[in-house]
Order: structure tokens, then sequence, then C-alpha cells
């Protein structure tokens, strides 16, 4: 009976990877999680070490992840998976996180849009390479527009940065898209939630000794604004957020749905707005209808 009820399932999950239009949806819905990271994560490293929020963010969500995948009893991952695996832990489990949450200590949280706008480009590079995906010579076109736009528009809103600043940038955003690429390939056999899940438990023994290495002599006092911080990027953009995304870029394609990520910096100055009451300039409002035009565009020709 169980047999019967995981094909039935797997049957129903392949149906739904074959689905572009759900892909984009799916997308979206993970790229408007995400989108809260940057400033949570801006808000909580003001009162918590990098390198404990990143290990302890790791760590709450793996745990999460073995308790769902223990539950629903997924089989292990074959060996040939386990490297693909430890490539998406090294990008999104540990790479980025740590990375951009040391980053923010030495850059302004609009500068660092300007990487997140090249993030798109670097997901479309690592599907060509490790997805096998062939987008037209126009997908590169608007994929480079897009990122311009948002590259100004962020080097507008600030410049406030320094040199290993803008280095750790750099490397979050190659190691992030590497994630991002091998986890939508992964997915297409395991499926978002797996994926994701198996990756933050492959992480865990790791991660779950640098949150006891690295964690204070006594009780941090934070304010709830940095423990509210700590639990949307451990729940949310470690873990939940990983499942749409993941699942939206297996079904509408790596390259294609990876532009989503150009509206990302604009979601998130909108959310530092209303959260931080950081001014929010109508300048926004005109560079997305640009870039949107840029991420239909990017659909069209991918």
């Amino acid at each position: 009976m169980n047999r019967d009820m995981e094909k039935t399932i797997a049957a129903v999950g392949s149906s739904h990877l074959n689905n572009p239009a759900q892909g984009w949806v799916n997308g979206f819905l993970g790229m408007l999680i995400f989108s809260g990271s940057l400033p949570a994560t801006r808000v909580a490293v003001l009162e918590f070490d990098p390198v404990f929020l990143t290990a302890i963010r790791a760590t709450l969500a793996g745990l999460l992840a073995v308790c769902a995948l223990l539950m629903i009893r997924q089989q292990l991952p074959q060996r040939h998976e386990i490297l693909p695996l430890a490539f998406v832990a090294l990008g999104v489990v540990i790479g980025f996180p740590l990375l951009t949450a040391l980053a923010l200590q030495h850059t302004t949280s609009a500068h660092s849009l300007v990487y997140i706008g090249l993030l798109p480009l670097a997901t479309a590079c690592f599907g060509v390479i490790r997805g096998g995906e062939r987008p037209k010579p126009a997908f590169w076109l608007f994929s480079v527009l897009g990122g311009v736009l948002v590259g100004g528009f962020a080097l507008s809103q600030g410049s406030g940065s320094s040199w290993l600043g803008d280095l750790l940038m750099i490397a979050a955003v190659l190691l992030c898209g590497l994630g991002y690429a091998e986890g939508a390939v992964l997915t297409r056999k395991l499926g978002g939630w797996q994926v994701i899940s198996w990756a933050l438990a492959i992480a865990l023994p790791l991660t779950a000794l640098a949150t006891v290495l690295s964690a204070p002599n006594t009780w941090p006092e934070a304010s709830r604004a940095a423990w509210i911080s700590l639990a949307y990027v451990s729940l949310f953009s470690m873990w939940l957020g990983f499942i749409f995304w993941y699942r939206g870029l297996a079904q509408g394609g790596i390259a294609a749905v990876g532009q989503l990520q150009l509206l990302q910096p604009f979601f998130g100055l909108a959310l530092a707005g209303w959260i931080l009451h950081e001014t929010v300039q109508l300048s926004m409002i005109a560079v997305m209808a640009g870039v949107l035009v840029c991420v239909f565009g990017a659909k069209r020709f991918s």
C-alpha cells in the first residue's frame, strides 16, 4: 500500500514538474519570501555574530527538515546525488547566508542590492553549465539589461561600501547561483522540498557544531526585532522559500524563472520601507516597470 501511494505521489509530482506556468507562480512565491532575507539579516546581524547567525539559522532549519523527512519516510538519496546535494548545501545553506552576513558588516543594504541584481545572470550561467539549458540570444540581452537597471538603481540609493564588502557579495552571488542551479536539477528527480531538506540534513552536523562553537558565553540579550528576524531567516529564507523556488526553477526552467530574482531588490526595499520605515521613492516604481519588461522578455525568449 505504501509503495502504491509513493508511486502515485511520484507520478503526480512528475506531472506538476511539466507545468511552466505553475513554475512562474512557484518561482514568484519563492522570490517574494527571499525578498525579506537581506532586511531581516541586516536587523539580526547588528545584534548577533555573523558566524553564529549563519550556523543557528541553518541548524534550526535543518532540524525541521530532518523531522519532515522522517515523518514522511523519504528514501535516502542515491550515491550519485550526494555530491550535488553537497553543492546545494555549500551554496545556499552555508555560503550565501554567511558571506552576506559578513558583507553587511562592511556595506549598506542598498549597496548590496547591486549584487543581488546580478544573481539572475549567475543562476542562468550555472543553468547552462549544470542544467544543460540553451536560452536564445535575446534572453541574454533582456537578462543583462535587467541587471543593469537593478544595479543602476541600487547604486543610486546608496554607495557606502568597502572593497571587502564588495568581494564578499560577489562570492555570495556566485555560490548562490551554483546552489540554485544544482537544486533545480535535483528537484526534477527528488522534489523541491526534498532537495533543500536533504541539503540541510547533510550540512546539519557541521552547522550544529558551528552553532555550539560560535555561541556566546551568555544567552544573547537581543531585541525582539532581532529574534523575529532570526526566526524569519531560519524558517522562511532557509527552508520554506526554497520549496517554492526550486520547484519553480524545475517547472519553468532555471534560466527563465531565475529572472524573477530581478524583482527581489524592489520587494526588499518595499519591505524595508514598511518594516524599517525607510523612504520608498517613486523612481523605484519606474525602474520596476522596466525590470518587469525585462522579465517578460526573458520569459518569451527562454
